[in-house]
């Protein structure tokens, strides 16, 4: 049967001509969980800092894989000094992992007096919304984004995103929130809340009873209580929480920045990939190209895989034991040809969809990476596919 002509080859996607150019100053790295994405984003500040780069990678993936293979006994929402990069061409690496609730704080701090400060972080709905709110931590997230790009430290910040759905939401969540502190029932509690004691409710009635009755059932009028004095509190701040998130929005699409997708050659990693893809497409945010990890190579050239199946099968007919031990790599052989078979059309599947993305491969290690050292490792492989 006829397997029909071989697609195109996607462009190549070439990492290091990526880091080199100054005019990118942003690098954000997506994709699902898994897919070795927290270590790919460890390896491009790496090399980029050795190749001459003023790096700094912020991690927003609560695991603590990052700190590991940069010899960090911890990250916190300070940007550190990793030791250990060679900076002979002028570079550096710092390296942070984003505290959400600190961040937040960080905020308020910078955006109101002292005293009010203390008491919005003292306010228990803040104290909630600041450390679980759904979309906060994406939020925070580009608030930090934010504050590193202002600074004149670095000339190159890489950003570790959640797997790629919740990476959706380092998009989404600006909006999302600012909505949030925007809305009309927020603004409602907090201005009723000025009029003193049970006026809120009196007000609430007037058009929301069925609202009120339901938010007094699940939270009880203490939290709504809460609430109030917590929009009024930072009645000042709510434009300037849209308005830095519009901004940062604006600033990952600028050509300064640079998106990259990393998947593995499985259909789950890919199918995430190309969602994201279209994501990225349909908001006109700048995709550098997908990064291809964990690709099988097809090893020994001359023989293919049922040759190798069929020549293990007439030497394991034999009693001689080096026959045997050859019997069992020649099928070792063969079984690392079908994982590159695979992986190469499942990756074929993908460009056929997305002729247009760059791609390039990085071949599967033998082992996991712990250190700077395997960091140069991947980071020596970003041409090789």
């Amino acid at each position: 049967m006829n397997p029909g002509p071989r697609a195109a080859r996607p462009p190549h996607f070439d990492v290091d001509r990526l880091i080199d150019d100054r005019r990118i100053r942003i690098v954000v790295t997506c994709g699902s969980g898994g897919v070795g994405k927290t270590t790919t984003a460890a390896a491009i500040a790496l090399r980029a800092a050795e190749r001459g780069r003023k790096a700094v990678v912020l991690t927003i993936d609560p695991a603590r894989r990052l700190a590991q293979s940069m010899g960090l006994s911890e990250l916190d929402n300070t940007p550190r000094a990793v030791k250990g990069v060679d900076g002979e061409a002028g570079g550096s690496l710092d390296a942070m992992m984003l505290d959400m609730k600190r961040t937040f704080d960080e905020v308020v701090e910078e955006h109101t007096t002292p005293e009010r400060a203390r008491q919005i972080r003292a306010n228990p709905f803040y104290q909630a919304l600041s450390s679980s709110f759904a979309g906060t931590q994406e939020y925070m997230a580009m608030e930090k984004l934010g504050q590193l790009r202002a600074r004149p430290d670095w000339d190159l910040i890489v950003v570790d995103t959640p797997p790629s759905r919740s990476a959706l939401d380092f998009l989404d969540a600006p909006e999302r929130l600012g909505s949030f502190l925007d809305g009309r029932l927020i603004r409602l509690l907090g201005g009723t809340a000025r009029a003193g004691g049970r006026t809120y409710l009196k007000v609430l009635h007037a058009g929301f009873n069925v609202v009120t009755s339901t938010l007094t059932k699940i939270l009880g009028g203490e939290l709504l209580k809460d609430v109030s004095t917590f929009v009024n509190a930072l009645d000042t701040m709510f434009g300037g929480f849209r308005e830095r998130a519009e901004q940062t929005y604006a600033l990952l699409k600028r050509p300064e920045t640079a998106f990259i997708v990393v998947a593995a050659p499985e259909h789950d990693a890919l199918r995430e990939a190309s969602y994201f893809v279209d994501r990225l497409s349909r908001d006109a945010m700048p995709l550098a190209g997908l990064l291809l990890n964990r690709v099988h190579a097809s090893g020994a050239a001359g023989i293919g895989a049922e040759q190798a199946v069929a020549a293990a099968e007439r030497l394991e007919s034999a009693s001689d034991e080096d026959h045997v031990l050859t019997a069992a790599l020649l099928r070792l052989h063969a079984d690392r040809l079908k994982l590159a078979t695979r992986d190469e059309r499942i990756g074929e599947r993908f460009s056929t969809t997305h002729p247009d993305v760059p791609v390039t491969r990085i071949p599967a290690l033998a082992g996991d990476v712990h250190d700077l050292d395997g960091l140069r490792q991947i980071g020596a492989l970003f041409d090789a596919g």
